[in-house]
């Protein structure tokens, strides 16, 4: 198409523009799904996942009453439930793996997860969403499979928040396919994520998006501290991307899926950092989608958008994903309470120690839990992020030139360029400009950074895409 020209004028746009308001009835559900969100059925599960004593990866699975089996089994008989009640649309399944005898885990092991997908609809079906929780737990003791390991903040609260999603939306309709899991082995070196994520490299399944609650309890802290309109997102593909490629220049061997991880990042996700994109790697388009559909839906609530990969020296079930060269963030509560983390449950000086229901707020996880659902469904009804979006360097000008090939995508209306200043985590700045596949802007190309989203009917935008530099 004709190139189209816009006015100065005409940009002026707030940074509240850069993502659609999107029209009913498509807004009218999200905000009945997200008023569906139970903080009393959140509580009974994790209540119920306390009640098992210990939720060890080690920890007897024969038992009924006691062990990460029995939390397993009870896990896959709820998210029956709910699919039944969803006229069958969700697919749970347990999908199990032996583990090999490793760092934390004494001998082969037989791990299984547990996955609800909800198919989508139409031309995104093949586009897959997952959010994750983690079931197992520990205490101390990091090879204590015995001794009483509750976990009601980790992780029974991020599993907790996922059994709700899917049982929320598996009775409504995507066009993305979303999938819930609840894994175990976290706490042994991310075992149940890994595994997925091997094998969905392997299978070539398309992981637009991963996101993992992890520790999304309490608002609370250890010095008094209190905010419980706010949640941390983790969001940063950079780490694991150069760890990767740093291993493959080296000639270090590599398995037969972390070649093809490195393929694909190479593919995929070099050009961007070759071409200055350092800061926009997929899983940084994803954290600001999330942080804006969040904030957007639940007004006064803050999502405050961390570009590290996760907290110091530690990590989470996002990073075998983003290992792999999938899109993965993770959430989690705005402060830590570390006597209530990874503790044998007692008293000291008068100081209660243990990871107990007692510390977790409800009503916090409930609202973790709609911050996810605002990005997710969003998310699902949006189009594929275009591919092939170019930024025209050919020539010298202040102007910046935008071209893409068209989406294939019947349910695509048009198209959205973003921007924002170059020390800026968010998109400032917005443009629709209909169906056309380029366009010429009055703004420089050398001082901001530009993105280019595909729109849906419903006004849903999909993620960004960073154009690459045509000569």
């Amino acid at each position: 198409m004709q190139a189209v020209r816009l006015s100065v004028l005409a940009l002026a746009l707030s940074a509240f523009a850069a993502q659609a308001q999107p029209p009913s009835p498509a807004a009218d559900e999200l905000r009945a799904m997200l008023a569906e969100v139970s903080p009393v059925r959140i509580e009974a599960r994790i209540r119920k996942l306390v009640s098992f004593g210990t939720r060890h990866t080690l920890a007897d699975i024969g038992s009924d009453a006691r062990g990460i089996g029995a939390a397993r089994r009870w896990i896959t008989a709820e998210m029956s439930a709910c699919s039944r009640a969803a006229g069958g649309r969700l697919q749970v399944e347990e999908q199990s793996f032996v583990e090999p005898a490793g760092a934390r885990m004494p001998q082969p092991t037989e791990l299984v997860n547990v996955v609800a997908t909800l198919p989508g609809q139409g031309a995104s079906k093949s586009r897959t969403l997952v959010v994750s929780g983690h079931y197992d737990s520990r205490n101390s003791d990091v090879m204590d499979s015995l001794g009483e390991s509750p976990g009601a903040n980790d992780d029974a609260s991020g599993t907790a928040a996922v059994m709700e999603l899917a049982c929320v939306m598996a009775r409504h309709q995507f066009d993305a396919t979303l999938v819930f899991m609840a894994v175990p082995g976290e706490e042994q070196g991310l075992l149940g994520a890994a595994q997925w994520a091997r094998e969905a490299r392997a299978g070539g399944v398309n992981v637009e998006a991963m996101i993992t609650n992890d520790i999304i309890g309490s608002p609370r802290g250890d010095a008094g501290q209190v905010d419980a309109r706010r949640l941390r997102l983790f969001a940063d593909g950079l780490d694991p991307l150069v760890r990767l490629l740093t291993a493959a220049n080296a000639n270090r061997p590599a398995s037969d899926a972390d070649a093809r991880s490195i393929a694909a990042m190479q593919a995929e996700l070099l050009p961007i950092l070759q071409a200055g994109g350092n800061e926009d790697l997929p899983t940084h388009q994803l954290g600001r989608h999330l942080k804006a559909a969040a904030e957007g839906a639940m007004p006064g609530f803050t999502v405050q958008l961390i570009q590290r990969r996760d907290r110091y020296l530690r990590g989470g079930d996002h990073i075998p994903f983003l290992e792999r060269g999938y899109a993965a963030v993770r959430f989690s509560e705005p402060f830590e309470n570390f006597a209530h983390q990874h503790q044998n449950p007692r008293t000291e000086n008068g100081v209660v120690y243990g990871d107990l229901p007692e510390f977790v707020d409800f009503g916090y996880v409930a609202d973790v839990a709609r911050a996810n659902l605002a990005g997710l469904a969003t998310l699902a009804w949006a189009p594929a992020p275009p591919r092939g979006v170019r930024l025209d360097a050919s020539g010298l000008t202040n102007d910046t030139t935008l071209e893409w090939p068209a989406s294939d995508d019947p349910e695509v209306a048009g198209y959205r360029v973003v921007w924002r200043d170059t020390d800026s985590a968010t998109w400032q700045q917005a443009r629709d400009v209909g169906r056309t596949t380029r366009v010429t802007l009055p703004v420089s190309k050398d001082n901001v950074i530009f993105g280019v989203q595909a729109v849906s009917k419903k006004g849903y935008a999909s993620l960004a895409s960073f154009p690459l530099p045509k000569r």
